[in-house]
This record gives structure tokens, sequence and C-alpha cells, in this order.
């Protein structure tokens, strides 16, 4: 099938599944006159992995060695295991650090009035100088 059909089957943009060809992570047949991409559906259930891997903020570099052990019936997952615990330390320093964004504007938003006047804590804290 052509990049169109893929895209449709798989809910990527055609401009995705051409960036994940260009990176190797998917190997569709090219028709070498038109340059044309034809993909099987084995490059679907890729390209699906992608997607999936991506929503959970997987890196290129990560979805490219989780598709490798994939790949691998002999594979450890040991191995993918610590692809998956690095990620969930990353999106757990993600979550530290909004929620302690959230709490600073949660504090300044109770602060302010909400009147009428121009006095306006967010905006001087916004204006603050830090270091």
């Amino acid at each position: 099938m052509l990049i169109g059909e893929a895209s449709r089957k798989t809910g990527l943009s055609a401009k995705t599944i051409r960036f994940y060809s260009d990176e190797g992570l998917v190997h569709p047949r090219k028709d070498p006159f038109t340059g044309y991409r034809f993909f099987t559906e084995k490059d679907l259930t890729r390209l699906r992995f992608l997607k999936r891997a991506r929503q959970f903020d997987f890196s290129i570099r990560d979805c490219s060695q989780l598709l490798s052990l994939y790949d691998q019936p002999d594979r450890s997952s040991l191995d993918v295991k610590t692809i998956a615990s690095n990620k969930l330390i990353e999106v757990d320093a993600k979550l530290e650090e909004l929620n302690s964004l959230r709490n600073q504007l949660l504090s300044l938003v109770e602060r302010c009035k909400g009147d009428h006047k121009p006095d306006c804590p967010i905006l001087d804290a916004l204006a603050a100088e830090r270091n």
C-alpha cells in the first residue's frame, strides 16, 4: 500500500511516516523510478508500535532500541524494562516540576484580588528579576 493508505490505517501523518522511514525505523520498499514507498502489514505494525511508544514520550533513540528488541525473539525483558524504567524516572521528574509550577501559580492566583484595581501580584511576579 502507498503512504496515504498507511497513514489512514495507522493514524499517523504521511510526514511522520516519511520521517520514521528516513530514520530507518520502518523499511518500506521504494520504487526506484517514482520514489514511492510501499508499505506492508509488517510496516503498519511497526508504525502502530511507534505511534504508541511516542504517546509514552519515548525518544526516537528509545523507539529504535525498543523496535530492535521487539524484533528479537531471544530478547531479555530486562532490557525493555530498563528503557521503560528510565522513561518513568523522566516522567516523574517532569511531574515534580509541573507540580512545583502549579503550586507557584496557584499561590499567585490566590493572592490576586481580581478586582478593577491595577495592583496585580501575578504581573509583579512575572516582572520580578530572578537569578
